[in-house]
């Protein structure tokens, strides 16, 4: 049995799983993050570690438990100010960290082209490097208090296992991750960057204290998943090229399994989880968060309440267009300075229009990423869709309608978890390779064909 561990921006997730894909248990714990000034999100590292343990007593006996695997949200950085003892793991002052500054973090922006001109190409301000500079140039006393320099995921695994690791996500990351010259360029103290892992590489053993504590077995390895999408890619069953991916969230990313390496400043292209292939992708800072914001403006109270007035409204929103970049563009525009507007008002319009139009400018904004990769020779096929609003028919249908391409419903909305029990499925040995356990373990639940 394998316990899988993803760590949300707002939400904590887990569940146990066995190596035929079946999901045996899940519990999730809602996170709390942190906004001010406009550019601060920070969110408090000891309430993963919280989250953890409240999910770990809804899951129910640990002690079948041979592995566990961990991915989270990034690029977050979390700044540990104090190494653990290991006999005090569980006490809450011991591996003491600063505020972890979340991915929508914007506050290192002045920093952003400094190492861009270091590593050669653009590098967002959200990304790992730009935080760091800046909080040497900004808040020396937090940086020479600084014990490691660690990502999301990996502080936990810290936590369990005493090991300080940092993940390298995979070849063609180079650009948003140092090395021994680059630390050197910018300045920065080597020893406060643990060694990279790779995903499916093991962080170390849970400690004796965690084994106790939780009912766990032994020695029980605790597994890198790598960042959330690198796990959501293969639990969402993409293995082949032309397979595409809209990981649903707080934020949308579109993942496009390809046989080449797309160059392109407008998009992001590293190795696929499977090989020989690559991944393209896209990033829409706010399109989860948009609807949340939608809700806000409009005096809604929920989901499902905003989504029932949206279809309410005409296709096409009776003319009124929503650009939903709330919080800069990712892709296929790289800049802080791209912002939110909506077009064609008029005294027709009505609360059902702008809540349809939020919707619609999502899925504009997905094709607009599509387009970008068509443009450089690289086609969906399909779109396989995952995470928080995975399940919303309306959207999905929307989504398939705009995009001219059959949308897929997998049967677990949490493709990150599932991917996680792939990637320990295959530490375990229980299948040769990522594109057999994928291929296993995918299921479709529902298509939605365009019209």
């Amino acid at each position: 049995m394998l316990l899988t561990i993803d760590i949300g921006t707002t939400n904590f997730k887990s569940a146990l799983w066995d190596y035929d894909g079946n999901r045996l248990a899940f519990a999730a714990m809602p996170l709390s993050i942190s906004i001010s000034d406009g550019a601060k999100h920070e969110a408090d590292p000891s309430l993963w570690f919280s989250a953890f343990e409240q999910c770990c007593r809804k899951l129910g006996n640990l002690k079948s438990v041979e592995a566990i695997v961990i991915s989270g949200n990034g690029p977050t950085l979390v700044p540990v100010t104090e190494e653990p003892k290991s006999a005090d793991l569980l006490v809450p002052n011991q591996a003491r960290c600063h505020s972890a500054r979340l991915w929508l973090d914007r506050r290192a922006e002045k920093y952003q082209d400094e190492v861009s001109a270091v590593m050669g190409g653009f590098v967002d301000a959200s990304f790992f490097l730009p935080k760091i500079v800046g909080i040497k140039n900004d808040e020396i006393e937090l940086y020479n208090k600084t014990r490691f320099f660690l990502g999301c995921p990996e502080y936990l695994a810290y936590k369990l296992t005493g090991q300080a690791k940092n993940v390298f996500p995979s070849d063609g990351f180079d650009r948003w991750f140092w090395n021994d010259d680059v630390l050197k360029t910018l300045n920065l103290d080597a020893e406060k960057f643990p060694a990279f892992i790779r995903p499916g590489d093991q962080f170390g053993i849970i400690t004796s204290q965690i084994a106790e504590h939780f009912g766990f077995a032994k020695n029980i390895p605790v597994i890198s998943g790598g960042p959330d999408f690198f796990a959501a890619i293969l639990g969402s069953g993409v293995s082949e090229p032309g397979e595409a991916l809209d990981r649903t969230g707080s934020s949308e990313g579109i993942n496009l399994c390809t046989l080449n390496h797309v160059q392109d400043k407008r998009l992001m292209s590293y190795a696929h989880p499977i090989k020989p292939f690559w991944n393209v992708s896209g990033i829409i800072n706010t399109s989860g968060k948009a609807i949340e914001w939608g809700c806000k403006v409009l005096g809604i109270d929920s989901f499902d309440d905003f989504i029932a007035l949206a279809k309410t409204s005409k296709k096409g929103s009776g003319g009124l267009v929503f650009s939903p970049y709330l919080a800069g563009g990712r892709s296929p525009v790289p800049s802080r300075s791209v912002s939110a507007c909506w077009e064609g008002i008029s005294l027709a319009c009505g609360r059902e229009d702008f809540a349809n139009s939020i919707l619609e400018g999502i899925a504009f904004a997905i094709k607009d990423v599509l387009a970008v990769m068509q443009e450089k020779g690289e086609k969906a096929k399909h779109l396989r869709v995952t995470g928080g609003l995975a399940d919303c028919v309306y959207l999905n249908q929307m989504k398939a309608d705009i995009c001219g391409l059959e949308v897929l419903e997998g049967a677990h909305k949490e493709a990150e978890l599932l991917g996680l029990a792939i990637i320990g499925s295959c530490f375990m040995e229980k299948y040769a390779s990522y594109k057999e356990a994928s291929s296993v373990l995918y299921r479709v639940k529902k298509r939605y064909a365009p019209i």
